[in-house]
């Protein structure tokens, strides 16, 4: 059985190499996956990784929750993420007014951050994990109302629960307070 993080925090404080080699592989993919998904390419992702561990080698023994160190692990490697893009960030020169290439003033890119991108992500993770944990009634009804792109009519979605169109709407409501408890349940 491996050990808990706070037994590893408490070994590496004590100078044990083995231990932090294994927070290290423990927590290898989540460091280096966050840039990668928040749109960084993989030398971006090497050295954010490699900040990320200096930085938590630094406040190895300043930290005061090290069971939990998997969200400290996120939260550092999140704005890690955002001080390289700041600092990598290119400024080209503003195009003139050019009548020739109306185009060349359009600078908006109506894209995702790789912050907000990366928080899209988790969130949609979350909620396919607490559709995951409703009862088979509920996520069917769920998943044909809201992740459809044309949700079916009442009569459809009544004959494969094998209910009435009228009890849709109750049942509906019933499922998405069961899915809130589950969201909340890990969110915590």
């Amino acid at each position: 059985m491996e050990p808990d993080d706070t037994t590893l925090i408490v070994a590496c404080r004590a100078g044990d190499q083995g231990a932090w080699e294994q927070l290290i592989r423990r927590y290898q993919r989540l460091i280096y996956a966050i840039p990668l998904r928040a749109g960084l390419g993989e030398d971006a992702a090497a050295e954010i990784f490699q900040r990320t561990f200096v930085i938590l080698f630094e406040k190895l023994d300043t930290l005061t929750q090290p069971e939990r160190l998997r969200a400290w692990l996120v939260t550092t490697t999140r704005r890690e993420c955002w001080n390289y893009s700041r600092r990598e960030q290119r400024t080209d020169a503003l195009p003139h007014d050019d009548p020739e290439d109306p185009g060349a003033t359009e600078l908006v890119d109506p894209g995702l951050l790789p912050d907000e991108l990366f928080e899209q992500m988790e969130r949609q993770h979350m909620v396919r994990q607490a559709l995951g944990r409703l009862d088979p009634r509920c996520r069917t009804l769920l998943d044909m109302l809201f992740l459809r792109p044309d949700p079916p009519p009442y009569a459809e979605l009544a004959a494969t629960l094998g209910t009435t169109e009228g009890s849709i709407g109750p049942t509906r409501a019933r499922c998405l307070q069961k899915l809130r408890a589950q969201l909340a349940q890990l969110d915590h």
